[in-house]
């Protein structure tokens, strides 16, 4: 049996008495159960955000007139919000170089259904896993990146994502810098990081961190921004090293963090849980 279709608002606003009697009545007088609801006061922003997820069954407005209604109650709040349905069903693209561990893990985890959205497509700038594509029965698009063609190639990029409907690119270890133009067209994008950022930025964060002796290492996937590295962080975590691992014992253990720190970020997204505001994120669990 089927769950029944919810929507999702994820609401930033001025901090002032009254917002969560305001939004739930707005729920509670359409005939709407809510089943989840999460609320955030940042003091020092001065800022409210929230997350309310409720049931459409017994709802009393339909799906394309929700927005407009509760514009009307938003717009004298100057809040920001987005709204979502769970019978929308995202579609994904997934960038990859020539790593496979974190392309495996999403596919294989799309295929068991812990991810709630359709790969559509997966793009790489080496063929090396075009076999992996063929396995899932996917499509592969290989596009080379270099500094003479980086520009032209962002351009097929973009029309791909067009061309299949796109709405979240995860780089799978991508291992690219993208440009800004490409991120102001297309700013829906989730990368994985193998380090605990703000630590060890850029390249060889491994080698890095094995220079200088650390005991933990970490993982963490972000939005991607202009500034390289430095997108709002969705999730992080760890794992304890000692002095006798060497850098391909660091790279094997940051290959399992980054396998589920991805995941973990990805789902949270897909499940409308992650709330931007500046460059920090409210994560709703």
């Amino acid at each position: 049996m089927s769950k029944p279709t919810t929507a999702t608002l994820l609401i930033v606003c001025p901090d002032q008495r009254g917002l969560v009697a305001k939004f739930a009545n707005f729920i509670y007088a359409n005939g709407g159960n809510i089943i989840h609801a999460d609320q955030h006061t940042d003091v020092a922003a001065g800022l409210f955000l929230t997350r309310l997820e409720w049931q459409l069954t017994d709802f009393l407005l339909p799906e394309a007139v929700i927005a407009t209604a509760f514009n009307a109650i938003a717009q004298p709040l100057a809040a920001q919000w987005q709204l979502h349905f769970s019978d929308t069903v995202p579609r994904l693209a997934l960038w990859v170089s020539r790593q496979d561990h974190c392309l495996l893990d999403l596919l294989w985890r799309q295929q068991a259904g812990e991810l709630p959205a359709t790969i559509a497509l997966i793009l790489s700038n080496h063929p090396d896993l075009a076999p992996i594509a063929a396995q899932f029965e996917l499509p592969f698009h290989h596009l080379p990146i270099t500094p003479e063609t980086k520009a032209s190639q962002e351009v097929k990029q973009l029309a791909l994502l067009q061309d299949h409907y796109i709405d979240l690119v995860v780089l799978a270890k991508y291992m690219q810098i993208l440009s800004p133009e490409l991120i102001r067209q297309f700013p829906n994008i989730i990368n994985i990081h193998h380090s605990f950022l703000p630590a060890f930025v850029g390249a060889s964060p491994y080698q890095q961190a094995h220079q200088r002796g650390v005991k933990i290492i970490g993982a963490t996937a972000h939005y991607v921004t202009p500034d390289l590295d430095a997108g709002p962080i969705i999730e992080q975590d760890v794992t304890h090293i000692s002095h006798r691992d060497e850098v391909t014992d660091l790279i094997r253990k940051g290959k399992d963090l980054e396998r589920l720190v991805l995941a973990r970020a990805v789902r949270l997204h897909l499940q409308n849980r992650v709330l931007v505001y500046g460059n920090r994120t409210v994560v709703f669990a």
